[in-house]
């Protein structure tokens, strides 16, 4: 049977279509401050406008320290072209009070700090929801007992409405949870140091790397 050219460059011209090589090339990150990171996600750094989920095996293993240079940036400057003033950064229900004294040594601005104590999971998920969407958050943590694929799809899209950088943070038994995630890393700490592996990077590939942090 004879392919259709003419059908398939019209179906590659539709706007609508997503390409994910064509989509990675054109995409910029935000640089996470560590280059071996950084050479291994699409764009050069996190993805912005999207969600970003990080397993752990328990908290407090470094994945905060992970994201520190960029959450600093975030907090003292504007996120892009669009947004030239500072936006919050908004932490929804985190389980360990954040410590202010580290925070300030990281760089971050305590002036754009939102901290959010949610009554219930729900709740939670939509506090998440609204910061994201609100365009007044740069970034918003947050640490749900369970997401489902639909309510990680809520956030993704949250995340492309108010430009701003969604970070969850999940168990080690989510990993065979299906997640509409841009990108989901797992942390995990040994003997020899922490080892970080990329499950899924839209646009990108798997990678395992050890000790960046």
């Amino acid at each position: 049977m004879r392919r259709d050219s003419s059908s398939l460059d019209k179906l590659l011209e539709n706007p609508r279509l997503w390409r994910g090589r064509s989509h990675a090339r054109g995409m910029t990150g935000l640089a996470s401050g560590y280059d071996v990171l950084d050479r291994h996600l699409p764009g050069g750094g996190w993805p912005q406008h999207a969600l970003t989920e990080i397993l752990v095996e328990h908290y407090g293993i470094g994945e905060l320290r992970l994201l520190m240079p960029a959450l600093a940036q975030l907090s003292t400057e504007g996120s892009s072209v669009d947004f030239v003033e500072p936006r919050w950064i908004a932490w929804v229900a985190p389980p360990l009070q954040p410590y202010p004294p580290a925070l300030q040594q990281w760089g971050l601005d305590l002036s754009h700090m939102l901290i959010v104590r949610p009554k219930s999971g729900s709740d939670m998920l939509w506090s998440a929801e609204q910061a994201l969407s609100s365009g007044t958050c740069a970034a918003v943590l947050l640490w749900p007992d369970v997401l489902d694929d639909q309510a990680s799809r809520r956030l993704q899209l949250a995340a492309e409405k108010g430009r701003s950088w969604a970070i969850a943070f999940r168990p080690l038994a989510a990993r065979s949870q299906p997640s509409a995630a841009a990108l989901r890393i797992e942390l995990q700490s040994g003997q020899a140091g922490m080892r970080l592996s990329i499950l899924k990077s839209r646009g990108g590939r798997p990678a395992v790397l050890h000790n960046i942090i």
